[in-house]
């Protein structure tokens, strides 16, 4: 199905997908990473990782968006593949955590970068409004929430509001991102800690603390450690990275969407990627990656950095306190131009899914301005009450965990379908097939399993969310079955 309007072109499609994707993780994430694998080499190299992956399943993703360029993507792939029931799980569980939980995420890292200037809007002790019992009530979950809403009303006006925020804001941010690294690489000479960083970087380490969480030091890891390690640390990069299948929502809305949604995919990983890569190179060449007995300002290195703002201390390095502001209001143009991203994309998913029955009916229906404006509405209120339910930190792992099983049985999509409908027309066949997305299904799902051992909590409450999914199902099924006959006819 095509929604009425004007189109979005490959330049607009790859910039949402570049959009979507670089949001507040690239300036923060690299400081967990390097606490658990404790060397610049292994800490590039989850990154090199990472964007393979995400470039391979951006690959396959190409030869279902040529299939099926339809309103709805990824929610119309999985039920093409293995019917409406996992269909209908999938968007229960990027309604109620996937994309919600991301804008949430998002909003919550814009909120905290504007309490680098306004201390009492952000999430710090003098952003604490009040508290009931253990729980507080900041400033900072305020502004997030405003923003969700400001975005959402801004994507309600129409597709071409839309689409101009996110070119303004994505090519601000990429443009802002290559002068970092630019700017890191040439005070690289300053210093001496990219050859130092390099120097070590295969001597993997891991930042231990005591039971009270004070003291801590650095221990020596190896062999299978490092491998578990490396599938812990991409919870961030894999965080950083997602939201390219985004485009896929919005495919009625692309023009000739089976040639340009494969080629945005391809290109707007492939950008990410490269980006993300120089960043962390423009990071071990600013900052010692474990910190060590040099003067205050870098004495904490990227992987205690403060309150993990890599890319402040980086830029704190470059410019002094000035290039910390001005740090963070790149944060906040990123996180701000992701989260349009996110908002105008997500909303289109829970068209389809209303179509079909599956969803609130008032989210099918399109505004005056030809975009489906209720589920925008009902997307931002559950993104933000989101922003009141955790941390960022928690918000993130249970996201990228929950995610990442899509993403495998999407990919899995691919050998069913070539063997379920051979003769439908594919103007795009998955480049190495089936090599590339065989070694997409490893790689995650080794990921996804070391997630659930050493993170078994949040990964426990995704698979609790997506499982929850199943009665649903069954409980609108059967309400349709009485209610709505012909809907179970399509």
């Amino acid at each position: 199905m095509s929604l009425p309007g004007k189109k979005l072109s490959l330049l607009d499609a790859t910039l949402l997908v570049s959009g979507s994707m670089i949001g507040s993780g690239i300036f923060i994430v690299t400081a967990e990473m390097s606490r658990t694998l404790g060397s610049s080499g292994w800490v590039l190299f989850a990154w090199v990782l990472t964007g393979v992956l995400t470039i391979f399943a951006a690959l396959s993703y190409g030869e279902l968006a040529g299939m099926m360029p339809k309103v709805g993507g990824q929610y119309i792939y999985i039920q093409r593949a293995f019917g409406k029931l996992s269909a209908f799980v999938y968007g229960w569980s990027v309604f109620t955590v996937i994309q919600t939980g991301v804008i949430a995420a998002v909003a919550m890292a814009f909120a905290n970068y504007l309490g680098v200037f306004v201390e009492e809007l952000g999430n710090g002790e003098k952003g604490i409004l009040f508290t009931v019992g253990t729980y507080e009530v900041t400033g900072g979950k305020i502004v997030a929430a405003s923003m969700i809403l400001l975005l959402t009303w801004l994507n309600s006006q129409g597709v071409r509001e839309g689409k101009w925020v996110q070119r303004i804001f994505t090519f601000t941010k990429v443009f802002a991102l290559f002068g970092l690294i630019l700017a890191g690489l040439y005070f690289a000479n300053k210093y001496d800690f990219f050859t130092d960083n390099i120097s070590k970087a295969w001597d993997a380490g891991k930042y231990v603390t005591d039971e009270s969480g004070m003291q801590g030091g650095w221990v020596s890891i190896s062999g299978w450690a490092i491998a578990t390690g490396l599938g812990v640390a991409m919870v961030g990069s894999i965080f950083s990275s997602d939201a390219w299948n985004n485009v896929t929502y919005i495919a009625g809305e692309i023009e000739n969407p089976a040639r340009n949604i494969p080629r945005s995919l391809l290109f707007g990983t492939v950008i990410v990627t490269v980006i993300y890569v120089l960043a962390n190179v423009a990071y071990i060449s600013l900052l010692p990656l474990r910190g060590g007995n040099y003067p205050d300002l870098v004495a904490q290195g990227i992987s205690h950095a403060s309150n993990n703002r890599v890319g402040a201390a980086a830029a704190n390095v470059v410019m002094g306190r000035g290039g910390e502001f001005l740090m963070a209001a790149l944060i906040m143009v990123s996180t701000f131009g992701c989260n349009n991203g996110l908002i105008l994309s997500g909303s289109r998913l829970y068209k389809a899914m209303a179509d079909d029955g599956y969803f609130f009916k008032k989210a099918a229906i399109l505004n005056k301005h030809n975009v489906p404006g209720n589920a925008l509405w009902i997307q931002a209120f559950w993104a933000s009450m989101l922003c009141f339910s955790g941390s960022y930190g928690q918000l993130l792992d249970y996201c990228t965990f929950a995610n990442l099983l899509f993403y495998i049985l999407t990919i899995a999509g691919i050998f069913v379908l070539r063997k379920k409908e051979p003769n439908t027309p594919r103007p795009y066949k998955t480049f190495g097939y089936p090599v590339v997305p065989i070694l997409y299904i490893i790689l995650a799902g080794f990921i996804a399993v070391d997630i659930f051992w050493f993170k078994y909590v949040p990964a426990l409450l995704g698979i609790g969310i997506v499982l929850l999914g199943i009665p649903v199902y069954y409980l609108i099924s059967k309400n349709n079955s009485e209610n709505n006959p012909e809907i179970l006819e399509k």
